[in-house]
């Protein structure tokens, strides 16, 4: 198909997720990835602050199974009122 990126499944995918800092907002990211795909090792997490510390992203790298599975991941992760953006 013309102009669309095919991805062999299974494949390592990075989401990165912001949000504004709160306490929970990393814990709850995680949460969410592991519903999605229980294999996430949480010790994986990267994260970073904005430069003036009112942000926070957080990387999960999952073990992708289907396109299905990471639709389903992003949106949950986009509907969450603690997310600002998912890449």
């Amino acid at each position: 198909m013309e102009g669309q990126i095919l991805i062999e499944y299974p494949t390592d995918f990075p989401i990165k997720v912001m949000g504004r800092r709160e306490p929970r907002l990393s814990q709850t990211i995680i949460e969410i990835v592991r519903h999605h795909a229980p294999d996430f090792d949480p010790a994986t997490v990267e994260m970073r602050t904005s430069k003036k510390n009112s942000y926070l992203s957080v990387t999960c790298t999952v073990r992708a199974t289907s396109r299905e599975q990471l639709d389903a991941l992003y949106q949950e992760l986009c509907d969450h009122p603690m997310v600002v953006m998912v890449l």
